[in-house]
């Protein structure tokens, strides 16, 4: 049996566990077992439907009276309970950042190895498997010989399969023993956001500037051509360094890592730091004035030229119906 911890938004998971579950039915699959999901907070029986026709048979929401939030122990040592119930042979989950902190903690109290970021498993007694180091520019063959293995996937790595007549998953709440320590570090409150537009993190385009932006001002004409095309402005690190964004839009290692349809990168010389960031986008269009610069041997499409007048005359291109 395969047990995944599955993230999601009120009863909707999240992309980074649709592609876990990816995974997950597929070493649950050459063990002819099921995959059973370990949902935590309000909503999770209403994940039953759209887990189903992912190949999850069984949906265990974890209630407790003082788990109402995230708390990454408590998220931890419920799968470690579940786990002592299940006896699974593999524990997953996402490659996000829960996903990451909640299983660092559950291979502490299993005093088992973890191996995140995962690309790709091949089942057996021990499981042979490629990684992503160093923020996805290295990736490690491994083998992970422990019992239960666990695991995480890497995020926008893995395509998103639903299976050919998959139904509703059953459901069977699961209540854990918890003590305090387990509950004292938690999530107390969410506070909105007062930025506008779309979130980096969802945005199907994103129009991104680095150091030849030249400024804050520079980024005006970003701005725009991202609300023309329906997405948002994102930066590299070096932007954010100079302070002509917030690191909120920060695209790279130590920013965030985004999968959009297309990443249009102005002034941005492609570090590999940077690049760690928008691999998962779909196509990628670079504008600099340095042929040599390495985004351009990294796009799908490049424009030689300066973007403080490559991006305008495309604004009022697209303005005009051009």
């Amino acid at each position: 049996m395969t047990l995944a911890l599955v993230e999601h938004d009120d009863g909707t998971p999240t992309e980074l566990s649709l592609e876990l579950l990816s995974l997950a039915r597929q070493l649950a699959a050459a063990a002819d077992e099921p995959v059973v999901a370990a949902v935590f907070g309000e909503g999770a029986e209403a994940t039953a439907a759209t887990l189903g026709d992912h190949g999850v048979d069984a949906v265990r929401p974890v209630t407790h009276a003082n788990l109402d939030g995230y708390a990454p122990r408590a998220w931890a040592e419920s799968l470690v309970q579940l786990a002592d119930e299940l006896s699974p042979e593999a524990v997953l989950a996402p490659g996000s950042d829960r996903g990451q902190e909640v299983m660092a903690h559950v291979g502490a109290s299993l005093d088992r190895p973890v191996a995140a970021n995962c690309l790709t498993v091949a089942p057996g007694a021990a499981y042979e498997l490629t990684r992503q180091r160093w923020g996805g520019s290295l990736v490690e063959h491994a083998r992970l010989e422990s019992d239960p293995k666990l695991l995480t996937a890497a995020a926008h790595e893995l395509a998103i399969e639903p299976v050919d007549g998959g139904g509703e998953a059953t459901v069977e709440p699961f209540e854990p023993t918890l003590e305090a320590d387990h509950l004292a570090v938690r999530v107390a409150r969410f506070e909105e956001s007062d930025e506008e537009g779309v979130p980096l993190g969802e945005a199907r385009v994103v129009v991104s500037g680095g150091r030849g932006v030249g400024g804050p001002e520079g980024y005006e004409p970003l701005e725009a051509l991202a609300d023309l095309l329906g997405g948002t402005v994102g930066a590299s690190r070096a932007a954010v360094n100079e302070g002509w964004r917030p690191h909120a839009d920060q695209v790279g290692l130590t920013g965030a890592k985004i999968s959009p349809d297309i990443y249009i990168a102005c002034g941005i010389s492609g570090a590999i730091q940077h690049m760690v960031g928008c691999k998962g986008a779909k196509s990628i269009l670079a504008i600099n004035t340095d042929p040599d610069a390495a985004i351009m041997g990294k796009a799908d499409w490049a424009v030689v030229g300066d973007l403080h007048e490559v991006v305008p005359a495309v604004v009022e291109a697209i303005r005009n119906g051009d």
